[in-house]
């Protein structure tokens, strides 16, 4: 959710995925600094690209291919699961984004 400033051009944007459910349209994953394709802010599930990189060198299609692969495992909808435990504790400066 994006909020203007008044009289002024900045934009704030928030990630409310509890009381603003956006998970039906999310077309976005992170990597992090680690390397890590990580696919929902609410889950655990990641891909570890910087193996494939070092595995791999210089093989942009190797890397696609891993990419690709992750994707179908991205939910297609809201997985927060605020009664799971225990809960997922990755701050944002970790995640990336």
């Amino acid at each position: 959710r994006y909020f203007r400033m008044p009289d002024s051009a900045i934009r704030i944007g928030f990630i409310s995925p509890h009381s603003h459910n956006f998970c039906e349209q999310c077309n976005r994953v992170r990597v992090t600094a680690q390397g890590r394709l990580l696919l929902c802010l609410g889950q655990e599930h990641s891909v570890d690209l910087r193996a494939v990189l070092r595995e791999r060198p210089g093989d942009g299609e190797a890397l696609r291919a891993a990419i690709v692969a992750a994707m179908a495992r991205k939910p297609r909808g809201h997985d927060f699961d605020l009664a799971r435990r225990p809960q997922i504790l990755r701050f944002m400066s970790h995640t990336g984004g």
